[in-house]
């Protein structure tokens, strides 16, 4: 028996193996790495992002946009994921689907998306230089990036919005409008509620993809900074790989606190319980 169990053990052993192999080579090695490279230049390469007023720009930059297409993103998504939920008419699952057609792009297409619209050869610059307007263009700085991370987060909040608000229980809001309850107090006392595990998941996992979007960054962002695209610069164009690794360990720590938090929050229903 003891026998049987040890060569159990080690079959087990032996197939894990290469998972632990490969997650040592490729996460927890680079991870390590990447938190001790900022102390060959000194501590205080730690704090760099604190500390010198154009990496603190980049953050305040990144955090302020992240943040405001991540409330957009909530607010457009539920009305439109309820909406498509509590209404059955014909070619709704067509809608839905070109709706959520952009989770099929990179963000590089995006971006493309935008300057075919806002840039200097777009729709809009060609419709104001008609008008004798000038050729106005909005692609490339924060109205563009703006657009651009809203129309690649939308589609995430109203596939999940949809999703949640068709399991909900229709039950709950017709005995509340049965009790007298107003539009807004079935908002408040139902939906809230139902979808609020939801909003918090689908808030956390917007803010964090704004926050590490570098695709459509790269393409809009050359005259409104975000941190990935200093990143991409500290590390590329000037080499200063230790800078580079203290402001990815900045980035990374803000994005996993937020998903930390929500989870938290969301509590049994976000861990499935």
């Amino acid at each position: 028996m003891h026998s049987g169990s040890l060569s159990s053990r080690r079959w087990l052993g032996a197939c894990a193996a290469p998972a632990v192999a490969f997650f040592a080579a490729f996460w927890l090695l680079p991870i390590v790495q990447l938190l001790v490279l900022p102390a060959q230049n000194g501590w205080r390469t730690y704090f760099a992002v604190l500390s010198d007023s154009r990496y603190l720009q980049s953050l305040l930059n990144t955090l302020g946009l992240s943040v405001a297409v991540t409330l957009l993103t909530l607010v457009l998504g539920a009305a439109v994921g309820i909406a498509l939920a509590r209404h059955r008419f014909r070619g709704r699952q067509l809608l839905l689907s070109l709706l959520t057609l952009p989770l099929s792009f990179p963000g590089v297409i995006i971006g493309f998306f935008i300057i075919l619209l806002g840039g200097r050869q777009g729709l809009v610059a060609d419709l104001t230089d008609w008008l004798g307007l000038g050729r106005s263009t909005f692609a490339y700085g924060l109205t563009g990036l703006f657009l651009a991370y809203l129309y690649f987060s939308l589609p995430r909040a109203i596939a999940s919005y949809t999703a949640a608000a068709a399991a909900m229980d229709a039950q709950l809001e017709e005995a509340s409008r049965s009790l007298g309850a107003s539009r807004w107090r079935v908002v408040w006392d139902v939906w809230l509620p139902e979808l609020g595990a939801t909003t918090l998941a689908c808030g956390a996992i917007v803010f964090a993809t704004a926050m590490g979007a570098f695709g459509t960054a790269f393409t809009l962002a050359s005259k409104f900074e975000v941190l990935p695209i200093t990143i991409y610069n500290e590390f590329t164009n000037y080499a200063n790989f230790a800078l580079a690794a203290s402001l990815s360990i900045t980035l990374g720590l803000i994005t996993w606190l937020a998903l930390f938090a929500a989870r938290r929050a969301a509590g049994p229903v976000a861990a499935g319980a």
